[in-house]
Parts: structure tokens; C-alpha cells; sequence
């Protein structure tokens, strides 16, 4: 199937491309930013050799949903959405961390608590849980941004402070913002009848100073669910959840040998399995949207992107 997986366009005003693990950002007259939602997959930081059929599509119209659907607590950056792939957005200078947060023990939390270990980015984890268990209080736990092909590493919120990396008053408000944003976020989702484990989100600085929600927000990127219905049972019988996450694709590398480690083969994906992946994107977009997924034309993405950015530009 015809995928989008990376693009080489020449808009007008253009300053400068930045390629991101997934999205792939166009620098307009250094006042807009022009975001592409390519098919590419990453995990474990590590970008995926073969893209996966509407992810682009699917990632960018749960995110400008959920910007529309938060606008009213936390201010974002979205100003159109002229193609099924593609954002555009005011410039801003990202912060460089990401605000994770956590209701659950699941994921990279779980596997540290398995470890033994019993803080995670400063935040003292409570004894006696299991995987999958709520915590009593949702714990931010943010990690550094990192450059393409480095790996995100957990930082303290003291951390942060002390290097200078977010000033308090700041980062304060990043705090304020991630908790309103989860708040919304596990509201929107058990009215779809899912549970919203954890998720990140990530914040800039416009021009004039304001701090704003940038690039995704509750996509199955950035975001863990897991179905409401049996949560309880399951987590009673020790059973696995039924979640809706990019966490299948992390499972499945690791079975196949892969973590993103120094000398570790990508395994190879058939045509069967990326069809798999495709096909839980697009569940996982109905369900916490809950709308039908409309297919965009994928015969030529990228001539069909151009040309709605260029229509776009020349017509605002």
C-alpha cells in the first residue's frame, strides 16, 4: 500500500525543514510552521524501516481534535488543518523537555518498578503496586527531548530546575497545563469507554511569550489506553489489559530481539504485520474519537499534500 515516509517540498516563504522521528516541520517566513504526519513508525527511538498505511493521517486528526477539544484550558498552536497529514501552526520555541504523565504503572514505569526501582524522575512510586495499577495520584515524570536518533532520558523535576532548563515560573505552568490536559484527556475517554493510561505532551513559547500546546496530544504515539470494560476483572485475575497503544508494536520488537540497543537487528515486518498495525491505528482512532475512519485518497500523498498547502498559503 502507498505510504507517505518522507517529503521533500519547496513552499513558498520556506526557510527552513526539520525532520522529526514522525513529523516532518516546514518553516514558513519564520511565522508559521507547516507539520507533515508522515506514515513512519518509531519505537524504542529508533524509526521503523517500512511506514504503516493512514498512521500520518490517523496521528494528526486525533491531535487537532483533541487541540480543539482542550482549547478552552490550555492555549495550543494549531491555526489550520489543510490536509488530512498536515497542521499549521504558529512558530514556536520548543521547551526542551517532555511533560509525561501517569495515572497508571504501565509501560517504562512498569518495567522500572519491576526492576526494584522505586523513584522514577524524582517521583517516589508507592509499594505493593502491580503492572497496570492506578496510581492514587497521577505522577509527572518528564524526560529531556532529545535530537533525532538519541534517546529520551528521564529527568527530575530538580533536574530540569537546577540545569536551567525551564525556568520555575515556567515550568510551574507546564505542571498546571499537564494536569489539565490529562484531566480532559481521561474525561473525553471514558466517555468512549477507555481508560487513558499515560500519556506526554509537549509545550513552546510563542513570539510574544505565551506558552502553548505544540505537536500531538493524545494520539496512540504519545498516549496508552486500555479498554474500561474488564479493566477491573483483569487486573484481579492478573491478567494482561486490553490497551490501544503503541505498546503492541514495542512488545512485539521485543520478542523479536529488538530494544533499540547498540548492535540489535530491526526485525524484519511483512506485509501482513504492518497491515495488522494499520488496522489497530484505525480502531484506536474510532474508538476514542468515535467516529468512522474516512480513508483519504492515498494514490499520490504527497502531490495531494502540496497541492492543499500551497492552496492554503496562497489563499489565507
Amino acid at each position: 500500500m502507498n505510504t507517505i515516509t518522507t517529503t521533500n517540498f519547496n513552499f513558498p516563504g520556506q526557510k527552513s525543514v526539520y525532520r522529526g522521528k514522525v513529523r516532518e516541520v516546514y518553516n514558513i517566513n519564520d511565522e508559521l510552521l507547516v507539520m507533515v504526519a508522515t506514515d513512519r513508525l518509531s519505537a524504542f527511538d529508533v524509526v521503523l524501516p517500512k511506514g504503516i498505511p493512514y498512521k500520518g493521517q490517523i496521528l494528526n486528526q486525533i491531535a487537532t481534535k483533541f487541540m480543539e477539544l482542550t482549547a478552552d484550558i490550555v492555549p495550543n498552536w494549531l491555526v489550520a488543518t489543510p490536509d488530512p497529514n498536515v497542521a499549521v501552526g504558529h512558530l514556536c520555541e520548543p521547551f526542551k523537555v517532555e511533560m509525561v504523565i501517569r495515572g497508571y504503572l504501565s509501560g517504562h514505569a512498569a518495567r522500572e518498578y519491576a526492576a526494584g526501582r522505586r523513584v522514577l524522575c524524582g517521583v517516589e512510586m508507592p509499594e505493593g503496586l502491580k503492572e497496570n495499577d492506578k496510581f492514587p495520584t497521577p505522577i509527572i515524570t518528564p524526560t529531556t527531548k532529545a535530537d533525532n536518533g538519541s534517546h529520551d532520558e528521564d529527568i527530575s523535576r530538580e533536574a530540569i530546575l537546577a540545569n536551567g532548563i525551564v525556568t520555575e515560573e515556567d515550568y510551574l505552568t507546564l505542571e498546571k497545563y499537564t494536569r489539565a490536559l490529562y484531566q480532559r484527556g481521561t474525561e473525553i475517554a471514558a466517555s468512549r469507554g477507555l481508560i487513558l493510561v499515560d500519556t506526554k505532551y509537549e509545550f513552546g513559547k510563542t513570539k510574544d511569550g505565551q506558552i502553548v500546546l505544540i505537536d500531538e496530544i493524545h494520539t496512540p504515539d504519545s498516549s496508552r489506553y486500555f479498554y474500561a470494560e474488564g479493566y477491573a476483572e483483569r487486573q484481579a485475575n492478573g491478567e494482561e489489559q486490553k490497551q490501544l497503544s503503541k505498546e503492541f508494536v514495542r512488545r512485539w520488537l521485543i520478542e523479536n530481539g529488538f530494544q533499540g540497543k547498540e548492535g540489535q537487528q530491526i526485525p524484519n515486518m511483512t506485509d501482513e504485520y504492518i497491515e495488522t498495525v494499520s488496522e489497530r491505528y484505525i480502531e484506536l482512532f474510532e474508538n476514542i474519537i468515535g467516529e468512522k475512519f474516512v480513508k483519504a485518497d492515498i494514490s499520490n500523498i504527497n502531490e495531494r499534500i502540496e497541492k492543499n498547502v500551497l492552496n492554503y498559503l496562497q489563499n489565507r
